[in-house]
């Protein structure tokens, strides 16, 4: 079989035949391939047509931090569900033997929180800004925080939802369009 075959064969959907539509990215940044026939009904919110999705695994990027464990190189690397960790970059798995290789080294990133010039209208604490590691944002009060025994929140409950994706700049104020 010719290296040219081969790539058609890749450029198939494997369900149906049909050709698979452009490398998409999610809001989350996770890349995607589908299968052309696949569309999306706006009245419905549901797929309709073939159902295959293949997702594009994210290429670890390696930063300018030594292992504390072995002293190599670490990376970001992301798992299949979009979860972010740092790792070291000779951890590895096995998946035959179905076990780690390499240095353990892991540090999961859960998300960011900035601190706001604002107020809480519930209890007049410091607001945060807090950034999922999805990369969804939120105002929330400083003095929130979770029982996981409990499960349950703990301190001031509020919490605002921000929608879209912003950019805020160091000062607080949101990037805008130049104006006409």
């Amino acid at each position: 079989m010719s290296d040219e075959t081969k790539v058609a064969e890749i450029e198939k959907c494997p369900k149906c035949g049909s050709d698979l539509a452009p490398i998409s990215e999610t809001a989350t940044g996770r890349k995607l391939q589908r299968c052309s026939k696949n569309v999306w009904n706006k009245e419905t919110r549901k797929s309709e047509g073939c159902t295959y999705v293949k997702w594009i695994a994210v290429e670890p990027q390696t930063l300018d931090e030594k292992c504390p464990k072995c002293g190599s190189p670490l990376v970001i690397q992301f798992t299949r569900f979009g979860k972010k960790m740092k790792k070291c970059s000779t951890g590895g798995w096995d998946k035959e033997a179905k076990k780690a290789t390499g240095c353990d080294y892991v540090e999961w990133i859960n998300g960011t929180t900035e601190k706001l010039n604002e107020i809480c209208p519930q209890c007049a604490e410091p607001l945060v800004l807090y950034t999922t590691n999805s990369g969804k944002r939120m105002k929330k009060c400083s003095t929130a925080g979770w029982d996981r025994a409990a499960r349950q929140p703990t301190g001031c409950t509020y919490v605002e939802w921000l929608k879209g994706n912003f950019n805020q700049s160091p000062n607080g104020e949101e990037f805008l369009p130049p104006e006409p």
